[in-house]
């Protein structure tokens, strides 16, 4: 099994990796996705801190029973705002 060195961005921190051929692909698109699912919770949402914008990506992907990042069509936002915001109470407590 090949390795290869990949460098990753995350929450515009670059990450070198060493990860094999077949992961190079998933490692790449967990990444984005990641991005994607701050860039969203940046857009809805007051939080500037990337810190806390990490946290409730990392929140958001837990609850997804394993099944990748929380990126829903746009009908779905609200549910997800939903959630989070429920999360963000429960945090509060």
């Amino acid at each position: 099994m090949a390795k290869q060195s990949l460098k990753v961005v995350v929450a515009g921190r670059t990450y070198p990796l060493s990860v094999s051929d077949e992961e190079a692909k998933k490692v790449e698109n967990a990444a984005k996705d990641i991005n994607k699912a701050i860039k969203m919770l940046q857009d809805s949402y007051a939080v500037k801190d990337m810190q806390d914008l990490l946290a409730m990506t990392a929140l958001q992907l837990a609850v997804k029973d394993g099944k990748g990042v929380a990126i829903a069509p746009t009908e779905d936002l609200g549910k997800i705002e939903n959630e989070l915001n429920d999360l963000l109470k429960e945090l509060d407590k």
